[in-house]
């Protein structure tokens, strides 16, 4: 690692002379003194201009002209920039328009227009516009990736007529970034979409064997006397909501219903042209939208998506690691995450000391937050986020008598990244820092956080050669954290690290530690463009390494590589319109040379000239020395495994759109797992869109965790006895998403995701041998197994004598059988009534039960789901724009 930095030091120093080729196409905005009405009719006269057209497909014949004419006008005044397309079409009552809430991914006719305002060849922003006036906007970087969280106010209109349809765009300056000059050149581009051919056309045409999407916009000359304006907007909000949440009887804190008001601030102004400052005042960081159930029973942290605008907009300029390469394949490797926004203002990961009713918040509270975002100087690009989160209490009332305890201390989380590009985007060195400090002013939270930690990462990437097909990116970083010795030992017993493995002779728990530090890097070479693609990379992750107080971590104490090689045909041949398949291997070591992690893969991929897709993969897993499967205990082996996926979509153009995925595996120990989706996307009229996705799996794990239980005669296991059992788990869950657009303004959305999950347990046995898949079966031999019955019939717990009459004291298990079934319900009711002020209406509604564990009776357990009280929560918030 540290020969590939000082490699890619030599090169960024070095540079290359060569330069990214100009564009052949060009155009010159007019400058208009007339007001400008968006209202798609062109009216006026600045639209009379020859404008530009020639657009040229990509779909579906790549190469030939456009079958419809496309002409575009671009108009600029001192406040504003102005696009007007009309997009003729010889058949106007077939353009497909749809309307959807904002930049929803809608089936229908659009036009798209990319604006590189830094003209640095690299990043810039989109807007979009459908033919029934859904909008879509975003941010683009790392030259071909976009990010949509990023809601501009902006302006347009669209008209159907009688030769096609027309659309108006008015884009203030205050949305797009831009030094000040004498004269401006930035780099634009226009596509449009006919979706019942499915033919995407562009001003400028990227082949698809090619990379790159920003580098190859042509210049827009022409605009002059205009100057960065001051950027400066406030975003007011009032929010209400209350809470219907079920009860114990007599519970101090909770009578079924609580009430809650907020009201606060957004507020973002432009630090000079470049930089933008997001600041908060009494934040709400609730977010609208729920998380989906799940079913973990693993022993690793399960990785949700942020949906809070606060977070989301902007996150590109935090991405570490990824940049340079258009491809970043990953096999049985986690990429650590150095900022996992969900870490601020999380659920408290204290507990109260005492037994009796409790009240404990269910999210930490944000003080304050601010960002900023931008460019700094040429080339560079800064994020930076500071958070405040405060002091949460937990309350009990025992027998009336009230006591208080911290369940999260107050803490400061911070992290700055910067990025350096040069030479066109040829080379890139990066940044990252992250820190987070607590302050645990109370003795009983010394065990349970780490006081402090850090971690800071170095990245970048080289092209090895001028036409750029070649790259060669990486990263490597360090983390440190401190804490109690008390604390250090229980995060070096802890699911990501187990230091306490007794078969291994590189680590081992220290109970003087008060701090742990560790590194983690991955180098890659990929291909970037052409029929042909490979990709390979290396990695490791050290035992010590910690990023998960701000982060999110995915396991450490390995080295990683692959190797992925395919190829893929885009020219339709009469029965496939295209056509891809990938092969690929990879191999995972711990750090004392065992192979933990083994994989080959076929992956196939295939359009059809009807539109209809199809894709699966086929996967062999040699047996290895699984490290984790004994929960700090010996590594045990796996057996070979087998798995397989193949799946279907028809035509997206059509009203009705149906799709099957069918999965199967199965190891040699005797395990299968079978998954079922079907789908249904149904689009009876142009703003409603109903999806059904159910989900069946069926899966039997041979040898799954129970517990484990010190016994010195257990020898030959390191005086603990590793229990697992026959795990056969039934699940069915759906996704059913309704989406009813009124108007591109005016939408409501209801989203269900009903869940069942039931695992029954038997054939319980422990680990024979470390390093083998061998097991003693209890109930066989001397030992003995017997379950206490309660007076119901169902079994609470076992009792186990591994040997008999020997010398082994019995133990005893709690039954892990379980039945999850879950509901939740999501109805969000969102009016866009002024640009950039909104009002939301939401509605919560969530189920659990847990009855009949192991018993799985779907009519019973969907019949038990529907009448369990459920938990509702009412929304209603309020935000308003104001552009002083």
């Amino acid at each position: 690692m540290r020969s590939f930095l000082l490699s890619l030091l030599i090169l960024i120093s070095s540079s290359f002379k060569a330069q990214s080729a100009e564009p052949t196409r060009s155009l010159e905005a007019v400058r208009t003194s007339e007001s400008i009405r968006v209202d798609g009719l062109f009216t006026e006269s600045i639209w009379e201009g020859a404008g530009v057209s020639d657009f040229i497909q990509k779909d579906p014949d790549e190469g030939k002209p456009a079958t419809q004419r496309t002409v575009v006008w671009v108009a600029y005044d001192d406040a504003a920039l102005y696009v007007a397309a009309r997009l003729f079409d010889t058949a106007p009552d077939s353009i497909i328009s749809r309307i959807g809430r904002r930049d929803a991914d809608l089936s229908a006719d659009w036009f798209y227009f990319g604006i590189d305002s830094y003209n640095d060849k690299r990043t810039g922003f989109y807007f979009g516009v459908y033919s029934g006036g859904t909008m879509v906007d975003g941010t683009i970087y790392n030259d071909s990736w976009d990010d949509n969280s990023w809601d501009g106010i902006w302006e347009s209109a669209t008209v159907i007529d009688d030769d096609g349809w027309t659309v108006e765009m008015k884009i203030p300056y205050s949305q797009i970034r831009f030094p000040k000059q004498d004269e401006y050149t930035w780099g634009v581009n226009f596509g449009r979409n006919i979706e019942r051919r499915k033919e995407e056309s562009w001003f400028v045409m990227v082949p698809k064997n090619e990379s790159g999407w920003v580098s190859r916009f042509p210049p827009l000359r022409g605009i002059r006397n205009i100057n960065p304006p001051a950027r400066i907007e406030v975003l007011p909000y009032a929010a209400s909501s209350a809470e219907f949440i079920r009860h114990d009887a007599g519970d101090p804190f909770n009578d079924g219903s609580r009430f809650f008001h907020h009201v606060g601030a957004d507020v973002k102004v432009g630090l000079g042209s470049n930089l933008t400052l997001n600041a908060t005042i009494n934040p709400d960081f609730g977010q609208v939208e729920v998380d989906p159930a799940v079913v973990n029973l693993t022993q690793f942290e399960t990785f949700f998506q942020e949906k809070r605008p606060f977070f989301i907009e902007g996150f590109n300029f935090f991405s570490f690691g990824f940049g340079g390469a258009n491809n970043n394949w990953g096999f049985n490797w986690g990429t650590p995450e150095f900022f996992y926004t969900r870490r601020v203002g999380r659920a408290p990961q204290g507990d109260v000391l005492h037994d009796g009713f409790t009240d404990i918040p269910k999210s930490t509270t944000i003080l304050a937050a601010g960002k900023i975002t931008g460019k700094v100087a040429d080339g560079w690009s800064l994020g930076s986020l500071h958070a405040f989160t405060a002091r949460e209490w937990g309350h009990v009332d025992s027998s009336g008598h009230r006591l208080s305890n911290v369940v999260e201390p107050f803490a400061y989380n911070g992290i700055v990244r910067t990025l350096g590009e040069f030479n066109n985007g040829r080379q890139a060195l990066g940044v990252i820092g992250t820190a987070v400090v607590r302050d645990l002013n109370q003795p009983y939270l010394l065990s349970d956080f780490n006081k402090k930690a850090y971690a800071l990462g170095m990245d970048g990437w080289t092209n090895l050669d001028e036409d750029q097909t070649w790259v060669v990116t990486g990263w490597v970083a360090a983390s440190r954290i401190e804490a109690t010795k008390e604390r250090l030992v229980s995060v070096q017993r802890g699911s990501l690290h187990y230091y306490q493995r007794p078969d291994i002779d590189y680590l081992r728990v220290d109970s003087t530690r008060t701090s742990l530090s560790g590194y983690a890097g991955r180098v890659a070479l990929n291909k970037q463009k052409g029929n042909f693609y490979l990709n390979s990379a290396f990695g490791v992750v050290s035992p010590g390494f910690e990023s998960n107080d701000l982060g999110f971590l995915f396991r450490t104490d390995v080295l990683n590589g692959h190797v992925v090689a395919g190829y893929r045909w885009y020219e339709p041949d009469g029965f496939f319109r295209r056509k891809d398949f990938t092969v690929a291997t990879f191999r995972n070591y711990d750090f004392g040379g065992r192979i933990i992690g083994n994989g080959y893969f076929l992956f196939y991929n295939a359009q059809f000239m009807n539109y209809w897709s199809m894709w699966g993969n086929l996967i062999f897993n040699p047996a290895v020395y699984d490290t984790r499967n004994t929960r700090g205990g010996p590594a045990m082996r796996t057996t070979n495994g087998y798995v397989s996926y193949t799946g279907f979509d028809s035509d997206s153009r059509e009203p009705l759109i149906v799709s099957f995925e069918l999965g199967a595996g199965r190891t040699e120990s005797g395990g299968f797992r079978t998954d079922i989706t079907p789908g249904i996307n149904w689009k009876p009229t142009a703003g409603l869109n109903v999806r059904l996705f159910p989900t069946i799996t069926h899966d039997v794990t041979v040898a799954y965790w129970v517990g484990s239980q010190e016994d010195l005669t257990a020898t030959h296991t390191y005086g603990t006895r590793y229990v697992f059992g026959r795990l056969d788990q039934n699940e069915i869950s759906a996704s059913i998403r309704i989406d009813w657009t009124f108007t591109p303004k005016l939408s409501l959305q209801l989203y269900l995701q009903p869940l069942i999950s039931v695992g029954k347990y038997t054939d319980f046995k422990e680990l024979k041998e470390p390093g083998t898949y061998t097991f003693n079966n209890y109930g066989e031999g001397a030992s003995t197994i017997t379950p206490q019955i309660e007076s119901d019939g169902s079994v609470n717990s076992y009792v186990v004598d591994p040997d008999g009459v020997g010398p082994a004291a019995p133990f005893s298990f709690d039954n892990p059988n379980f039945n999850y079934k879950s509901l939740r319900a999501n109805a969000i009711l969102r009016w866009e009534f002024l640009p950039g002020s909104t009002i939301y209406l939401a509605w919560t509604q969530s189920k659990v039960n847990e009855s009949h564990p192991g018993e799985f009776r779907f009519g019973r357990d969907f019949s038990d789901l529907l009448s369990t009280q459920p938990d509702n929560v009412l929304l209603v918030k309020i935000s308003y724009w104001v552009n002083p």
